[in-house]
């Protein structure tokens, strides 16, 4: 069914879409992404909101605008759809630029945070709005109806009221309410976001899925990291209306662009101090072993360590402790970190969280998978432990010379 519907609902331009026919780009100049935002500046009541050079959206990409309360994602998605006019800059879809239309004249869908479903209508009905208002022909109309709601599972509940639904099932009405126009883009905004947490990470992989299977360009806000890690192709990471990082998944998360990115992606225990002539860092008074083969004495550095990536042991008063891996095992490749006293650890489910804090007041926190039931617990509060992990894992931030 899934190749079926795939074929019932190709991916489109602009302009079949009921979008712009002209306007395109200077000649000779394609545009390097499916979605182009070039200059884009927006404010409310003389406050600047957002300030984006550029940024590229790829044909089929499922790209996630992510970030903080304020940052201007959900300003960003209006300007895409076309409910806030840009103070500069401008929108272009496949070349054609389309920041002066309208929002129904840009061939776009979107899903809004509340679905905005109307409850008078059926289900079907929600579904074959656009449509309607497009003026597709009955016949068409109802087979893109069917097949929009064979592509989201709600076949069954045509004839059913949005209030007879579950949230998770409103959430897909909405979804095959704007793919049934066949738009060139679908713009997302929070669309998770009401849904309890079971329902909320079922709803992820429903929605990577559909994705896939009509290869629609998709731009999804939220300020849900691990929404953004587990759906994307790519990340966009907004701060403060401007734009921090943009990569992969794995890319953002591994390699972060900035402080915070390394704090807002996940969680990072951010050290900052200078390095001493034993290359160890001084943080606070407190000497952190580095690791690092470049950290020349007298420079500013700041690095970061995921809390999953540090070990802990027992002190013991050998090296060998410090050096064990996960399970026991000798690490293949030097360790180093520092001695401490778990603070607190609590239980999460699949993990325990850990502090630790150093004589000198410096803490870190520490991710220890939970092994099962058969399993050894990390220390309990007041342990002495040895911090340690891989230098490979350190994440250089800054780096900057001496004073």
């Amino acid at each position: 069914m899934a190749a079926a519907v795939e074929r019932d609902l190709p991916l489109s331009g602009a302009a079949a879409a009921g979008g712009p026919a002209a306007g395109h780009v200077e000649a000779g100049r394609p545009a390097a992404g499916h979605v182009e935002i070039e200059d884009l500046a927006v404010g409310y009541d003389g406050q600047p909101v957002l300030d984006l050079d550029r940024l590229s959206v790829r044909r089929g990409e499922f790209l996630s605008i992510l970030g903080p309360s304020g940052c201007g994602k959900t300003t960003l998605l209006n300007a895409i759809a076309g409910f806030v006019a840009p103070d500069s800059g401008r929108v272009l879809v496949d070349g054609d630029d389309i920041t002066a239309l309208p929002p129904h004249r840009r061939g776009l869908g979107m899903v809004f945070q509340n679905y905005a479903l109307f409850p008078h209508l059926s289900v079907a009905s929600n579904v074959a709005y656009g449509l309607r208002v497009h003026r597709v022909p009955k016949r068409e109309r109802a087979e893109r109806v069917a097949d929009a709601l064979r592509l989201v599972g709600l076949e069954e509940f045509a004839d059913r009221r949005p209030r007879a639904l579950s949230g998770g099932q409103q959430q897909r009405v909405a979804i095959a309410r704007a793919l049934a126009t066949r738009p060139a883009v679908l713009l997302l905004d929070e669309p998770l976001s009401n849904l309890d947490a079971k329902l909320r990470r079922e709803m992820r992989v429903e929605l990577r899925k559909i994705q896939q299977s009509v290869g629609t360009t998709m731009v999804f806000v939220t300020h849900d990291q691990e929404e953004a890690l587990s759906l994307s192709d790519r990340i966009a990471v907004l701060n403060g209306g401007r734009l921090e990082q943009l990569g992969t998944p794995d890319e953002v998360y591994r390699r972060p662009a900035s402080r915070f990115v390394a704090q807002f992606i996940g969680a990072a225990n951010v050290l900052e101090g200078t390095v001493r002539p034993d290359r160890a860092l001084d943080v606070g008074g407190v000497a952190v072993p580095l690791g690092l083969p470049d950290a020349e004495s007298g420079r500013e550095v700041v690095v970061a360590i995921r809390p999953e990536r540090i070990r802990l042991a027992p002190v013991t008063g050998t090296q060998a402790d410090a050096a064990a891996g996960p399970n026991g095992a000798r690490a293949a490749t030097p360790v180093t970190g520092l001695t401490g006293t778990v603070a607190y650890r609590s239980f999460t489910g699949d993990a325990w969280q850990v502090e630790v804090r150093t004589a000198g007041g410096l803490a870190l926190t520490v991710r220890v998978a939970d092994t099962g039931a058969g399993g050894a617990d990390p220390p309990g509060a007041g342990t002495a432990v040895t911090a340690s992990w891989d230098p490979a894992d350190l994440i250089v931030l800054d780096l900057r010379a001496g004073r």
